[in-house]
């Protein structure tokens, strides 16, 4: 016998993904402008053109709506790689992180949440449980790749090997400010090349 339909209560809210949308965009906005110590959910709710009950009904907390604005686009920009070479591989990788840290909203908003995450545990944790794993992990499936290809020792120190690839371009765009010039990926991924020990793809 075929189970029952379930039917929402009566006067449930259906969250509508536009309006999810329209919000998530509001908090981008907010945070590039006000910086998250400074956000409200009313300036947040105001700019969307909702009541705060609309934004209550998704998240319990500024932190976990922050968090679910900020994450969804950061992990999506980390689409992995696979060109078929470890040094493909790593020079669209740190392009990607590239892109991610030079958005205009995001070359103002990933500084601002990290600084705020040094004095905050909350904060510090929920960043890295939805923004730093999930990015970190897209990219151990390259380095693991590259294993199974004969192009990266088998004993190499993944997490040292990830911190590489995304601290040489984050401190020359965030840390230093400086110029992502021509030909500095390509001077980067040969540098990173080296430090993990790569060695050319068996025939």
């Amino acid at each position: 016998m075929p189970e029952p339909t379930r039917r929402p209560p009566s006067g449930a809210a259906t969250l509508r993904a536009d309006k999810t949308a329209a919000i998530c965009e509001a908090v981008l906005d907010e945070l590039a402008e006000q910086g998250y110590g400074r956000l409200s959910m009313e300036a947040v709710a105001k700019r969307a053109g909702v009541g705060k009950s609309a934004l209550y009904r998704r998240w319990p907390s500024k932190q976990r709506m922050v968090i679910a604005a900020v994450s969804e686009p950061s992990v999506a920009l980390v689409e992995p790689p696979d060109t078929g070479s470890l040094r493909g591989d790593v020079l669209a990788g740190l392009h990607a992180v590239a892109d991610w840290l030079t958005k205009p909203r995001f070359s103002r908003i990933l500084p601002d949440l990290i600084a705020e995450a040094r004095r905050d545990q909350e904060l510090s944790q929920a960043l890295a449980r939805h923004i730093g794993e999930p990015r970190r992990a897209r990219m151990a499936g390259v380095l693991d790749r590259a294993v199974e290809r004969g192009e990266l020792p088998p004993d190499l120190d993944r997490e040292l090997a990830l911190d590489l690839l995304g601290g040489l371009v984050y401190w020359r765009v965030s840390g230093r400010g400086a110029p992502l010039e021509p030909g500095y990926f390509e001077r980067a991924a040969d540098m990173a090349l080296r430090a993990m020990d790569a060695r050319p793809r068996p025939a």
